[in-house]
């Protein structure tokens, strides 16, 4: 039997604020973008050189609710997860989109405190209570749709 692993882990910037839904059974799904970005220098040039990825992540349950609350565009954060491709219907074109979806998001520091602060009190719990302290955000396993 062959083994396979599907895990992405990536630390960047939301390009947006995150946007917060809820499916008809009420489980809620946050979607936002995320730059990462590598620096090289250009091996004709010798110039300093920035290459910046796109990343459409999805989160779901208890973590999506926290990243709706907390993160603003230009915050940094860890996100890891599994990257999966899936298919839409659009203007009788079917259409693909891949994204990874976040098992755990750990909010680090950077642009914006979160919404409508300027950031945790000092030794206090930014994310409310039953969150993981640090800054984690883990979603139980029945927060997640598959």
């Amino acid at each position: 039997m062959s083994q396979s692993l599907n895990r992405a882990m990536l630390i960047g910037n939301l390009g947006r604020d995150p946007e917060l839904s809820y499916s008809q059974n009420g489980t809620a799904r946050a979607r936002f973008s995320l730059a990462t970005s590598e620096r090289y220098k250009d091996r004709r040039t010798g110039a300093d050189r920035e290459e910046v990825e796109w990343h459409n992540v999805v989160v779901f349950g208890k973590t999506a609710e926290n990243c709706a609350k907390y993160l603003v565009k230009g915050r940094s954060v860890y996100v890891e997860g599994k990257s999966k491709t899936r298919s839409y219907e659009k203007d009788g074109q079917t259409r693909y989109i891949h994204e990874i979806v976040g098992l755990q998001v750990v909010f680090l520091g950077g642009a914006g405190g979160g919404r409508g602060s300027p950031g945790p009190e000092p030794g206090g719990d930014p994310f409310g209570p039953g969150s993981e302290p640090g800054g984690r955000c883990l979603p139980a396993d029945d927060d997640i749709p598959f």
